[in-house]
């Protein structure tokens, strides 16, 4: 449906516009030479990591757990068998508030992302709109972001000046 309808716009604006100037970029090659980006990636990568890693290893505690009551549950009395399962399901639900504190929708690592990356992204819009403001340019699309563009003439690729408008040489 989305490339039906950026088909149609772009059919109408190259038809009603055929004056206008269009160009595109490629936020991915874009990002890849920007040092800041790559290194808040790898910043990410090891939070990520060290997080995913005290999450295996609490559920490795509770599956320790687990298999220990499962022995030992024919001598427990009721009362003792009830308080271990509490106490499983308890440390059950730590490890995925844990895990949803990390990981949700709002968690730290959304957060840790819009730290160090908006900004990055911020700054490459700025320049792209910057770019096409000064170029006078109808439209600028994002080869990246696979917005449906069939072809594209490389001579129109402004990539580069947005890296140059950004400090950054290749």
């Amino acid at each position: 449906m989305n490339k039906i309808l950026l088909i149609a716009t772009l059919l109408i604006i190259s038809l009603g516009a055929s004056a206008q100037r269009f160009a595109y970029v490629d936020t991915k090659y874009i990002l890849d030479n920007i040092p800041e980006y790559e290194s808040a990636q790898k910043q990410l990568n090891i939070i990520t990591t060290e997080w995913q890693d005290e999450i295996e290893a609490l559920y490795t505690d509770i599956e320790k757990l687990y298999k220990e009551y499962e022995v030992e549950k024919v001598i427990l009395s009721d009362e003792l068998k009830r308080k271990r399962e509490e106490e499983i399901l308890a440390k059950e639900k730590e490890v995925k508030e844990l895990q949803k504190k990390y990981f949700g929708t709002n968690g730290e690592l959304f957060m840790k992302r819009q730290e160090l990356i908006k900004p990055i992204q911020d700054n490459v819009f700025n320049a792209v709109k910057e770019i096409g403001e000064n170029g006078n340019y109808a439209v600028i699309f994002d080869v990246a972001s696979g917005m449906g563009i069939l072809f594209n003439d490389p001579k129109y690729d402004k990539s580069y000046e947005v890296l140059e408008k950004l400090g950054y040489q290749n």
